[in-house]
Order: structure tokens, then sequence, then C-alpha cells
């Protein structure tokens, strides 16, 4: 048998090391990771807030309405029909047909909207051919607008009362060139200084009512009658109810 040298055994065995050494470091590198493929980083900023309203929310046709609104954390808000607007602002608007105003804030943080609508009352042409013209008669009046009542020490309307205060507003809304005063009244309790505010507070909430429901406040005239005139002078619940009342009369 031959036996190799000893300086040949040792190159020998210095290869196999290195061969052993060059398989084992062949590995494919890896290849780092590209910050633009994982997309934007998510936003740290707030995200905006805004609110817009409108005072008063209804009108007549001609009538103005301010809008108020008020952002926070937005680098921009526009309101449509109006432009370009600053964070926080009111402005003063006009428009002739009921209309949806709209917001958008935009920030570092997103977007955000807010809305509000104006509605705008257009006057109804009045009603032909009925044979007594616009002013109806006073029988057809007194049928359709009824009294209103209150609690006592209340002029607040409840819910009968709501439902008078929209039957005597379709009429009168249907009868255009009719006129109204309102008379607020009170049960005799209570100081006669006390029962004239009373009674004005009663015949303006009457007037609110049938406002809202598309009277114009220039038909309407409000007066206080507190508690010097009574229309039931007896001293118990079913009488003083009676006498809180709005009564509603035509204004000739």
């Amino acid at each position: 048998m031959n036996v190799l040298p000893a300086n040949y055994r040792k190159a020998l065995v210095m290869a196999a090391v290195v061969a052993a050494l060059s398989v084992t470091g062949c590995h494919k590198k890896e290849q780092p990771v590209n910050p633009a493929s994982l997309g934007p980083m998510p936003s740290s900023a707030p995200a905006p807030t805004a609110t817009l309203t409108a005072d008063p929310v209804a009108i007549d046709v001609g009538q103005s309405v301010v809008l108020n609104w008020r952002t926070t954390n937005a680098t921009s808000v526009s309101i449509d029909g109006i432009g370009e607007v600053p964070a926080n602002g009111t402005q003063t608007v006009s428009p002739s047909t009921s209309t949806d105003f709209h917001l958008t804030a935009k920030g570092d943080g997103g977007t955000t909207e807010a809305n509000v609508r104006v509605t705008v009352r257009v006057p109804q042409a009045p009603s032909a051919g009925n044979g007594e013209g616009d002013m109806g008669s006073e029988a057809a009046f007194h049928q359709n607008v009824k009294d209103i009542f209150f609690d006592y020490d209340s002029y607040d309307l409840r819910p009968d009362a709501q439902s008078s205060a929209q039957t005597a507003a379709s009429y009168l809304n249907s009868h255009t060139a009719i006129k109204i005063v309102i008379g607020g009244y009170c049960d005799e309790r209570g100081s006669a200084e006390y029962n004239l505010a009373l009674g004005e507070n009663r015949a303006n909430s009457a007037k609110t009512a049938l406002v809202n429901a598309g009277v114009s406040a220039s038909r309407i005239r409000v007066i206080s009658y507190g508690k010097e005139k009574q229309f039931c002078t007896e001293q118990n619940e079913s009488c003083w109810q009676q006498n809180r009342r709005a009564q509603f009369s035509l204004d000739r």
C-alpha cells in the first residue's frame, strides 16, 4: 500500500476545509426591504373636526340667514357655493330656494364634512274662485282658526295646541289677505304685572307656531290682556282653563 507523503496529506486536508467553507458560505444574500414598497406610513396627525349651523334654519324668500362654522386640525376649509373660508367664522347668506350647505375640512389627519339645510318658504298664490275673495268668511275663519289653551303658569304649547296651530296655519296660508290679532289671556291668579307678561308670552308662542308653519309674521299682531278680561268668573279649574288662552281675531 502506497503511503502519501505527509506534506501532500496536509495539502489535501486544507483543500477539503476550503471546499467545505465555500459550500456553507454560498447562500444567496437577502435583499434589503424597499420602504417605498410598504406604502405610505400612517399619519400621526389628529383628524379634523367640523360643525356647521344656520340661524334661523327656516326663512321667507328675501330674508337672510347666518352660517356659523367651527373646525379643528384643519389646514383647508371650504363651503360649497361660497368657496374657501377661515377655519372658524360666520357669514350671512340669502338663499332664494331651500339649500343644503356643505362644508369640507381638510388637514394632515384626513378630511371631514358637515352639512346644514336652510328651508326657504315661498308664498303661496292666493286661492281664487271661492266666491268670497281671499278673505274667506268670518264663520270659516272661526271654524278653522281656533283659540289655543295653556296649562297653569305656562306658555308652552301643548300637543292639542300644536295641532290647532297647524290647522289655523293651513287656513291662513290659503287666505293670504287675512291679518290677525292674537290676544294673550290669563286666569285671575297672580299680580296684574305678572299676568300681562305671561299673556304676552302666550300670544307670542301662538304666533311662533304659525310663523314656523309658513304664515308671514307681518300678518300677525299680538297683544296681552293679562287677567283683565275674563271669559269665566267662577273660581274653579274648569273656569280658569277657559281664561288661559291665546285668542285669534281678524285684524280689520
